[in-house]
């Protein structure tokens, strides 16, 4: 999936069909264009965080072919609803809403 981003390009590969189910570890790996180390985090509107079980964890070599630096993240969603995941770099923002049920 394409990400909206803000001085940045960016790009998700989910390793589980959506909607997701809370609870559960969702691997999801991530390209994007910019500078400097990736930060990630996932909310509900009313301030609910998912847990960052892992990651952003760099990958070295991969046959995605998408712009940018690539890492993986595992997230677990506790509850259901849209989440709003942040990626952002020393340079470069963007974000993608997921569904979990």
């Amino acid at each position: 999936m394409r990400g909206a981003a803000q001085g940045a390009e960016l790009w998700g590969l989910l390793f589980a069909n959506p909607p997701f189910q809370h609870g559960k570890e969702i691997k999801i790996v991530w390209r994007m264009t910019g500078d400097g180390p990736l930060r990630a985090s996932a909310a509900l509107p009313d301030g609910t965080r998912a847990r960052l079980a892992w990651g952003p964890e760099e990958h070295g070599g991969s046959t995605w072919h998408k712009p940018g630096q690539e890492w993986g993240t595992g997230f677990v969603f506790p509850k259901a609803g849209c989440w709003r995941v942040q990626l952002t770099r020393t340079s470069g923002s963007g974000y993608v809403d997921l569904r979990v049920k």
